[in-house]
């Protein structure tokens, strides 16, 4: 069945909302990956961090007052006019929420201990179901006063992608008329000290597929889709395929020859029965680690042996981690918007120095352009743990 995208509202380091989002994206703007101090004793860090005031959290849900759930409270509010038309379309026992998060509330969460280490007591405002994974679509569905089914999916980096297949897998049982999904993460001390740690973060922008990548940057974002068995208002966007695998390889590093990753492109291909050569751009996982640029080129190269445009949008956000699925799935939704009249793509940004033990791949550039008959875009994301998901979206 398909899956229409109704409506979106996103928001990351290029701005808030589809508009401001869109303009940099084609652009190709680093501009919103800036050093910020006080993430880690060393000193300033590049990272992708929501500039824009956000709403605060509405009266009567303090236990909810988080930076992860304003953001997700700020795309939500883009879209509240298409979300209330639906709950008076469908009912509130019809509409289901399903969030993919890597953080959820834990900032605050160690704030709140940190206090406890040295007063004893915790803050005044300490909630401990604020860093519940579960807690934004918690939220959210306390909010709007929603019946459906409402949860959170934690899969590291392929969180929020694997949130929008269980979303279109509660309107294919008829669980549900519409769903709200996607991701939701912000900027915390434990995920930036945590990835220090692998010595995985660059101190420079991150360079995916270049011979001098050397690790990647953190971004905060949300994106939030409409997701129904029916297109409203001349919307055509829909999720047609999707394919998840889990190789298992190793808790932190992918599997080298990229068998998962191939494995996901191809059950993704057969869901929406294309072929690879219909694919007229791929947003790539591109961290701009060794080890993920490595196994993905491989397996890009294996899926799409003719070539595709594609390229990574993680020196323009930072990599957005739980919310980087739904972040990049919107990107192809801005892709396919009546808006973008001239086809743009987002441009791949890097130094341009090719790794030549890398598989080569046809990087978008200022001037590529998504032809007309050209209108599946996929979308990869690649966790821990050899968890992998892609999704192909397009005019239904």
């Amino acid at each position: 069945m398909t899956a229409y995208l109704n409506a979106l509202g996103v928001i990351c380091a290029l701005g808030a909302g589809k508009r401001a989002v869109a303009e940099r994206l084609f652009a190709g703007d680093v501009s919103g990956l800036r050093e910020q101090d006080g993430w880690r004793s060393e000193g300033p860090l590049l990272v992708g961090a929501v500039d824009v005031p956000l709403p605060a959290i509405p009266d009567g849900l303090a236990d909810h007052a988080t930076r992860n759930n304003r953001l997700l409270l700020a795309v939500a509010l883009e879209i509240e006019t298409d979300i209330r038309q639906a709950i008076a379309r469908y009912g509130r026992g019809r509409i289901g929420v399903v969030l993919g998060t890597s953080t959820s509330g834990i900032h605050e969460a160690t704030g709140g201990i940190a206090r406890y280490v040295q007063d004893g007591c915790f803050p005044d405002d300490y909630r401990y179901r604020q860093q519940e994974l579960a807690a934004p679509a918690a939220f959210l569905a306390e909010w709007l006063q929603l019946d459906g089914p409402t949860y959170a999916i934690s899969t590291a980096c392929t969180s929020s992608g694997r949130a929008l297949l269980s979303a279109r897998r509660l309107l294919d049982l008829n669980i549900c008329d519409a769903v709200l999904c996607g991701g939701v993460d912000s900027l915390c001390g434990l995920t930036l000290q945590g990835f220090g740690s692998l010595e995985a973060v660059s101190a420079q922008r991150c360079n995916p597929f270049s011979a001098n990548r050397n690790g990647i940057n953190i971004g905060e974002a949300a994106a939030l889709f409409l997701m129904t068995k029916e297109s409203t208002q001349g919307r055509t966007i829909a999720l047609l395929g999707a394919g998840a695998s889990s190789d298992a390889h190793h808790i932190s590093a992918p599997e080298p020859e990229g068998r998962g990753a191939r494995q996901a492109m191809l059950k993704a291909l057969a869901d929406a029965g294309l072929e690879s050569g219909q694919i007229g751009y791929l947003n790539l996982h591109g961290t701009a680690t060794a080890h993920n640029d490595a196994m993905e080129s491989l397996a890009v190269n294996a899926v799409f042996p003719a070539g595709v445009p594609c390229s990574s949008t993680k020196p323009l956000t930072g990599h957005t981690l739980g919310a980087a699925g739904a972040l990049e799935a919107a990107f192809c939704w801005l892709c396919l918007s009546a808006e973008n009249r001239d086809g743009r793509l987002p441009p791949h940004r890097w130094d341009g120095v090719a790794d030549p033990q890398l598989a080569p791949l046809a990087f978008v550039d200022g001037d590529t352009r998504l032809g007309e008959r050209q209108r599946y875009l996929m979308s990869n994301s690649f966790a821990f743990g050899g968890n992998n998901i892609s999704l192909i979206l397009g005019a239904a």
